[in-house]
């Protein structure tokens, strides 16, 4: 009984001492707010006002988890997400009851379905299509599915292993993005390509211009197979590429060639190309340097400027061509760029890339130029939408970065990123095991690939490059769909 007692006694003289310690703290911290001059909230409200910023920090993964529609958030939804998620661990993209995506929506794509589809031994898959016919090593693209431009720097070490090795298991192409080819970008052995921006990381001179030496070095890696030329990327047309201090260990200033620790900014372009002719003196001398297929990747403004463009290569010559131009939506991704840019810059993807095709067959390019589609294009039905419009490879980023395991936190430019893919933190890669990661970027690229072949099917047509802009209708304002080619008729006739 004594025992009971002197431990009630101690439970009620320790309760005292936390009601008291939670008092003195509560007024420690009214001072502070009371007696601070930078926040309004807390000065006025105080510790209360604290609570603010707190429920502000909470609601974002609140909303996420508990509160968003499957198909309500932005930039990925849950059900675009869920997707890529079932895809990549390979399990069944089966859903049942019906569709919960709501198809009244102004610019939804509706695939026409045909009365006779072909039969099962009437499939065929697509073909390799060569880039670069007048380069002196061409490049016979195997899949219309490939990772679009990630740099090392803005991934980390193991994103990048990983998306090397899937990239090779499934068969496409894993753009470098502008920070340079590391040996990472390598590992898997499969096809690389070089993406050359406004500050040359990688191929960069003690200047900072263009090194042929290093260019060739580049080009002298057997699965280097096409160099890209960066003139502009969706999220921050008019901004070169930013990577914080923070992100800059002494391994990535050694592979672009810059100093530690210190921001990595890019030019807002190419120094040395300030009009269209300089821009295709530019291409040309990286192929004749490399011997490799040289494109270019951009973000529309407007149509009206590449017609000059067109109309310059027509004056000399189809051989003066980019191999390939990449059309970037102004919706595209980044690691880090300025809120004006990523939401008010740049033509988005379902407008630019129907202007870029039609302008290069209009002056009778289609086999010469290859049109590449890069901008939110992660499950089957955007790639669809893009190889009606005309695209001949469609080229993802951020749908990759789902397969490695992304959940959308939004911290790719703080370094803090909790699925280890845009960290250089130790302790948070160690959650990135690529041994398993690279067979989920392999599933994903495979399954996108096979459902795109299976709309192909459903819309009459033996294999996905086969598909026109008469096969997909787009929802109006009003409700009702019109066909493609009715919203964007070609002036050659090809793709419609």
């Amino acid at each position: 009984m004594q025992f009971a007692v002197t431990v009630m006694n101690f439970l009620a003289l320790a309760f005292v001492w936390l009601l008291g310690a939670v008092a003195a703290l509560v007024l420690v911290l009214y001072i502070i707010d009371r007696t601070q001059r930078g926040d309004a909230i807390r000065r006025n409200y105080p510790v209360i006002g604290r609570f603010r910023h707190l429920f502000s920090t909470l609601g974002e993964f609140f909303r996420q988890y508990f509160f968003a529609m499957d198909r309500e958030e932005m930039p990925f939804n849950r059900a675009q997400r869920d997707w890529v998620e079932r895809s990549a661990h390979g399990a069944g993209n089966t859903v049942a009851f019906g569709s919960t995506r709501n198809l009244g929506i102004p610019g939804t794509s509706l695939f026409m379905n045909a009365a006779f589809p072909p039969l099962d031994d009437e499939f065929a898959s697509s073909e390799p299509l060569l880039i670069g016919p007048h380069a002196r090593t061409p490049y016979s693209a195997p899949s219309f599915f490939n990772i679009s431009g990630m740099s090392f720097g803005a991934l980390s070490k193991p994103a990048v292993r990983a998306l090397s090795r899937g990239a090779a298991k499934a068969g496409v192409w894993l753009n470098t993005g502008e920070g340079g080819v590391s040996p990472y970008h390598l590992e898997g052995g499969g096809d690389v390509v070089f993406q050359i921006g406004t500050a040359k990381y990688g191929v960069r001179s003690e200047e900072g211009g263009l090194s042929d030496g290093k260019l060739r070095e580049v080009a002298a890696v057997e699965n280097v197979r096409m160099f890209e030329l960066k003139l502009a990327q969706g999220a921050k047309p008019g901004k070169g590429g930013i990577l914080p201090a923070e992100k800059v260990s002494a391994e990535i200033a050694a592979i672009r060639g810059i100093k530690e620790g210190s921001a990595s900014i890019s030019p807002n372009r190419h120094v040395e190309v300030g009009n269209w002719a300089e821009l295709l003196d530019m291409v040309n001398h990286i192929r004749d340097v490399t011997g490799k297929p040289v494109g270019i990747k951009t973000v529309l403004g407007s149509a009206d400027p590449w017609e000059e463009f067109f109309a310059l290569i027509d004056a000399r010559g189809p051989e003066s061509a980019p191999d390939f131009i990449t059309v970037d939506g102004g919706e595209g991704g980044t690691g880090a760029a300025p809120m004006p840019l990523i939401d008010l810059v740049g033509m988005p993807i379902r407008e630019a890339l129907p202007r870029m095709v039609d302008l290069r067959d209009k002056h009778g390019l289609h086999e010469r130029i290859r049109i590449v589609a890069s901008g939110k294009l992660v499950n089957p039905g955007d790639v669809a939408w893009a190889i009606c419009a005309g695209a001949d490879f469609v080229t993802s980023a951020r749908g990759f970065m789902f397969s490695l395991g992304c959940i959308q936190a939004l911290k790719c430019n703080k370094n803090t990123c909790p699925t280890g893919i845009t960290t250089h933190d130790a302790k948070l890669q160690r959650g990135l095991v690529v041994e398993e990661k690279y067979e989920k970027v392999a599933n994903y690229a495979k399954q996108v690939i096979k459902e795109v072949e299976t709309i192909a099917h459903s819309v009459g047509v033996a294999e996905p490059r086969l598909m026109r802009r008469r096969h997909v209708r787009i929802v109006q304002d009003d409700g009702r769909s019109l066909p493609m080619n009715k919203i964007y008729p070609s002036a050659t006739g090809h793709i419609v």
